[in-house]
This record gives C-alpha cells, structure tokens and sequence, in this order.
C-alpha cells in the first residue's frame, strides 16, 4: 500500500471514529475544507437534511444542527473501507441504531459514505461527503411508524 492510500484510510477512519463516538462539533468540522459540501441522498420531503446540498463550514454546521435536531444514534460502527488513489476517495460502510427525536422510533441502519478529500496546508480534509441511508425507515420513524410493522407487500 502506498502511503498515500495510507493517508486516504486514516483521513476517513478519523472522521468515523468522530462520528461513531458523538465528538463535538469542533472536532467534527475539522475534518472538512472550508469549502466542503454535504449531501444525503433521498427526497427531501422526508426530513431537511435529505436531498440536499450544504456548502462550506456553515453549510456542514447547519447539517450537523439537523442531524443534531431530528436524530439520535448508538452503537455506530464502520468497515469495509476502499480508498482510491486517483480519485482521492473513500467509500465506507457504517451500521448503528438510530432514533427519530420527537416520536422516539428507533430502526437498524445500514449506510454508505463517500467521501472525497483534498490537501490543504498538509492535510487531506473532506471535499464531499455523500450519504446514502435508509430514508424509508427514517420517513416511517418520523410517522411514528416502524419498518416491521409494515406488511410486505409482493408482485
């Protein structure tokens, strides 16, 4: 491994490690380019920080502020991280328990991130960060509803 790929993985694992142990804010914007966006993928019907995008450090702050607002998490944890080089990106895999505040539905959730970094004075920092979730079960907890107690429906 090339200690730029290295560098890729650590850069990512610092981030997840941050989100996984609820770091403060400070310690999370640190990780990103002042010129950074954030998008979740999903209709932004189902809650103001899904479908779309926030630019820059102010941009992220508000991000964090929703995810702050509407969410809650535990025992969050990544894997399977892939790094390339050429790209400057890290797709990553997380896991945790989350929980919609105002109606106190939880659901398991599995998610992706792709992060994108750059080098600033020295230091990769994240360019773009892309979330991709499961916004059904966050719609249904934010309706009070859970996912298993929707009957399935079949063709």
């Amino acid at each position: 491994m090339s200690s730029h790929y290295d560098s890729l993985l650590q850069a990512a694992e610092s981030l997840c490690n941050d989100f996984a142990t609820k770091a403060d804010l400070p310690s999370m914007l640190s990780h990103y380019s002042p010129s950074a966006t954030a998008f979740e993928h999903g209709d932004p019907h189902f809650a103001p920080f899904v479908g779309r995008e926030f630019k820059g450090i102010d941009g992220i702050t508000e991000y964090f502020g929703y995810l702050g607002r509407y969410l809650t998490y535990e025992n969050m944890s990544f894997g399977e991280y892939f790094a390339d080089e050429r790209q400057n990106k890290v797709s990553v895999k997380g896991k945790g328990t989350f929980t919609w505040v105002s109606t106190g539905v939880k659901w398991d959730e599995r998610f992706t991130y792709v992060l994108d970094f750059t080098r600033e004075d020295g230091k990769l920092k994240v360019s773009r960060y892309q979330v991709w979730a499961d916004t059904g079960a966050l719609y249904l907890a934010k309706l009070s509803q859970r996912v298993e107690d929707i009957p399935a429906t079949a063709e």
